[in-house]
């Protein structure tokens, strides 16, 4: 790791709503990853655990304060550049893993490579043999169980090599079994890249695979780093 972090929150505030009855999800949110960490959000339904994914990814906006990644200040990219910046930096895992049914499994992972104007060089067959699915490149994701499916879609979140893979829950929608599996092959893969990953859960279990873990609780995150003995 680097001494300068990857990602940096600032005093980040964001609303919902409009007038008296706004709601303050993040309220003033001062954090910051490091290159190659791993950080797992934890915290209750609403918290804003999806909107801090959503305000690093520039998805969402904050109404006050910084978001910067790579030392870009996020708020200051016009859309075009912040989808750019989406495409090319940012890796996305969520929780119904959102395969397209009318591609097949090598045709959903090459799709990032498309969207940066890159070729195939063999990376899909080498990374969907990494996860486990080598010679499955050719079936339709429908024809897959929920783990492989999950698989498929950390190979298709890893295959530009992104900076920093943000995951929404991303085996909650798997038995414990299957998303300990899952977790353990996601680990291995940033690890790999030298990848950062902050992944939402509500889990203690997949939490454990976390270099920190953050608690978002009345719009402040607590670092259980901070509370160690």
């Amino acid at each position: 790791m680097t001494d300068s972090p990857l990602i940096e929150l600032h005093a980040v505030t964001r609303r919902y709503g409009e007038g008296q009855q706004a709601r303050r999800v993040l309220d003033g949110v001062d954090a910051r990853v490091m290159p190659g960490e791993i950080v797992a959000l934890l915290g209750r339904s609403g918290s804003g655990k999806s909107t801090l994914l959503n305000l690093i990814s520039g998805i969402d906006l904050p109404d006050s304060g910084r978001v910067l990644v790579e030392g870009r200040d996020i708020a200051s990219l016009s859309e075009r550049e912040r989808t750019l910046f989406r495409r090319h930096r940012i890796g996305f895992i969520y929780q119904f893993f959102n395969l397209i049914p009318t591609l097949t499994v090598a045709e959903n992972v090459a799709l990032p490579l498309e969207l940066v104007g890159r070729r195939d060089g063999g990376e899909v067959a080498r990374l969907l043999d990494r996860v486990g699915l080598a010679g499955r490149g050719d079936e339709d994701p429908d024809r897959l169980s929920g783990g492989e499916q999950q698989r498929v879609a950390l190979a298709r979140a890893l295959i530009h090599a992104p900076s920093v893979i943000l995951a929404d829950e991303p085996t909650g929608n798997l038995d414990a079994e299957t998303g300990a599996q899952v977790m353990d092959l996601l680990k291995g893969l940033v690890r790999g890249q030298g990848a950062t990953l902050v992944l939402v859960t509500h889990s203690a279990e997949v939490a454990a695979v976390a270099d920190r873990v953050w608690r978002l609780t009345d719009g402040h995150i607590r670092d259980d780093q901070d509370e160690a003995p």
